[in-house]
């Protein structure tokens, strides 16, 4: 009996120590020689790397106001897999973050059915929210916090910013344009958690580098004018649609680019407004131009035909090309071709366009910058049509002059009067400050744009121009076109009576310092021609941005106010459809010199017998004060004023030869 007692307990003492010493061999296998397996798959489990999301970057205008930024904001999410009790958790944080109850546990269990294990449960709540939410401390929810970008201003400038996803990467406008720059690299941290998935310390790995800050060329006081001034304007004339652009053609840098209807960037777009409101009409939807384009028509006649502003060009109420009648809504008979732009004569552009030729029309309307993208920096900018010369027809050079049968932006055409405003440079529109851009071409003369702005001056100054009252500028002196084109009806393929009413035009006339073009689609009737819808437009914001650029003023303030005309000039409405033929010749353009025929109630001065012969007396009327003062210096001829504004008769009248002593009376009025 004592002997098998000691065999067991050797036996158990082997036992033992072999026991011990496969222990001592896990224990050094795992200390030791497995040590680093084993703490990372440790590591693993109680740390894990999180994000850290880069600030995306600020946005600003040129005067340094923010118009959009990145904000803090916290987010809730849940592991459904983890929720003791679905309803109950259900019920809770549908008091707490004002969900329906029924409709959140319906997400909990398709997410446990489909073995998901990570739900947001809601965006963006609000502090008290995240409050008490942390304060009850549960251990399967989770609060993240989240970067939200915020557009302090709302609805201000939305087009040209446009907007972002849930992940804050840029998806329209600028914030898409750039979206690299302003994205910014997000940076790593090691976050220590207990057995509840709680954290409790964190260390940096690498940091986050913020996005960086854009600076726009708008003016936020400008932008706010163009939508005020557009909105007013929409509503006013029943339009349906328009867009304002604002731009420096000393620079080319866009001061304000507006579109309606408009939108709040902050909100998410319904499904009741879709995304139209989110349009940028101004640089991604083409129009017929009517009636401004004539300002290209002209030009190219002044550079490439012996055409002169005092040339008389026949303006009869209907032209013939190719067989097929245009109709015009007036009859003058003949006009110089200054007038021609003033009264905007169709008949007249059609006649100026005919001595032009296609290939030479053609020609001016790609220096212009017609038929192609601007440029700027915003997606999705449309470049307009310009048909090639091989599918002109005979009748497109008619249709041609007078803005039809070509497509243009709203960018496009202030990139196009930047061109005569910046005498004879094509500036290509900048958006970003101090980006570097194409260097100016020159596409006309210096000498054609001058006498361009003194001929688009006189839509506004003279009496019978279509833009009389409705663009005059208070204290400075200004220029501009009128243009109204029927609208084509995407069903029947047919013009109807609706029109795109728009104005081009820049101040002040001598030294531009401001382009602003205005474009209101959908008006109807006389009440919707470019004079009265949107030259009123051009005149408010350029007011606005001529004070606000602190431009001198050229003109006095106490100017007796022109008062609108009784009835709009139809002249201003571009025909589009042709007529059938009529056994009538084509209207030549004939160069006629300008008649110098005194009016009626002028006195003429005749060159009495013996008397030394004084200066011919040149043709005053029409001209602003500064113009008469500039003629008369240039040829030593001495002038009386009498009045303010526009020079309405002189006498002597002109052509008589003046007296050696004796002065020239202009009289001047509004």
């Amino acid at each position: 009996m004592e002997i098998q007692g000691t065999r067991r307990v050797y036996l158990l003492a082997k036992l033992g120590l072999l026991w011990a010493v496969l222990i001592a061999a896990r224990l050094l296998q795992l200390q030791i020689v497995q040590h680093a397996k084993y703490q990372a798959l440790a590591r693993d489990q109680q740390e894990k790397t999180v994000e850290v999301r880069a600030p995306r970057g600020v946005i600003l205008d040129r005067m340094g106001q923010r118009l959009a930024l990145s904000l803090p904001e916290v987010s809730v999410c849940v592991n459904p897999l983890r929720l003791p009790d679905p309803p109950l958790e259900a019920n809770i944080l549908a008091r707490i973050l004002d969900l329906d109850a029924k409709d959140l546990l319906s997400r909990f269990q398709n997410a446990i059915a489909n073995g998901r294990g990570f739900l947001w449960i809601k965006r963006r709540i609000e502090p008290e929210q995240a409050r008490r939410l942390a304060e009850l401390n549960f251990e399967w929810v989770e609060l993240r916090t989240e970067s939200v970008r915020f557009y302090p201003n709302k609805q201000l400038a939305a087009h040209l910013l446009g907007g972002v996803d849930f992940e804050e990467n840029g998806n329209a406008g600028v914030e898409l344009a750039l979206n690299d720059e302003l994205e910014g690299h997000p940076g790593e941290r090691r976050v220590t958690v207990d057995p509840r998935k709680q954290s409790f310390h964190s260390t940096t790995s690498s940091e986050a580098i913020p996005g960086g800050t854009v600076k726009l060329t708008i003016d936020s006081r400008i932008q706010f004018a163009a939508e005020r001034e557009l909105e007013k304007a929409i509503h006013q004339h029943g339009a349906k649609t328009g867009s304002v652009v604002v731009m420096d053609p000393r620079t080319g840098d866009v001061l304000a680019i507006a579109n309606y209807p408009t939108y709040d960037p902050n909100e998410p777009p319904t499904k009741e407004q879709g995304l139209a409101p989110r349009d940028n009409l101004a640089a991604s939807t083409p129009y017929e131009p009517g009636s401004v384009f004539k300002v290209v028509t002209l030009t190219a006649a002044l550079e490439t035909t012996r055409l002169r502003p005092e040339t008389i060009i026949p303006c009869g109420s209907t032209v013939t090309i190719a067989g097929r009648v245009i109709h015009d809504h007036g009859h003058y008979g003949s006009l110089p071709l200054e007038d021609v732009l003033a009264r905007s004569s169709n008949t007249g552009a059609i006649n100026i366009g005919l001595r032009v030729g296609d290939a030479h029309m053609y020609e001016y309307m790609k220096r212009f910058g017609f038929g192609r993208a601007t440029g700027i920096t915003l997606p999705g900018e449309s470049g307009g049509l310009v048909r090639p010369l091989r599918k002109w027809s005979k009748v497109s050079i008619g249709s041609v002059a007078m803005g039809h049968e070509v497509s243009v932006t709203t960018l496009q055409l202030a990139q196009a009067c930047s061109v005569i405003a910046s005498g004879g440079l094509l500036m290509r529109p900048r958006l970003v400050a101090g980006a570097a851009t194409e260097p100016p071409v020159r596409v006309i003369q210096p000498e054609t744009a001058i006498t361009m702005r003194r001929m688009m001056e006189g839509v506004i100054i003279k009496p019978y121009g279509t833009g009389f009252h409705y663009a005059h500028i208070p204290g400075y002196t200004s220029a501009g076109k009128t243009g109204t084109a029927q609208t084509v009806d995407p069903k029947t393929g047919k013009y109807k009576s609706e029109y795109n009413a728009s104005f081009m035009g820049f101040a002040p006339v001598t030294n531009p310092a401001v382009v602003v073009v205005v474009s209101l689609h959908g008006t109807h009737g006389e009440a919707g021609f470019g004079g009265p819808v949107s030259a009123p437009v051009f005149r408010e914001v350029a007011a606005v941005a001529l004070r606000i650029l602190n431009v001198p003023k050229d003109l006095p303030d106490d100017g007796p106010e022109n008062t609108p005309p009784a009835k709009a000039d139809a002249n201003d409405l571009s025909i589009a459809v042709l007529s059938p033929p009529v056994p009538q010749p084509l209207a030549g353009a004939e160069e006629v010199e300008s008649s110098t025929e005194a009016a009626p109630d002028q006195r003429t001065f005749s060159q009495p017998p013996g008397q030394l012969a004084g200066p011919t007396v040149p043709n005053f009327r029409g001209k602003s004060v500064r113009d008469v003062i500039e003629l008369s210096a240039a040829l030593g001829i001495p002038v009386e004023y009498v009045g303010r504004g526009v020079a309405r008769a002189q006498i002597p009248s002109p052509g008589a030869f003046l007296p050696i002593g004796e002065r020239v009376r202009v009289q001047f009025g509004y």
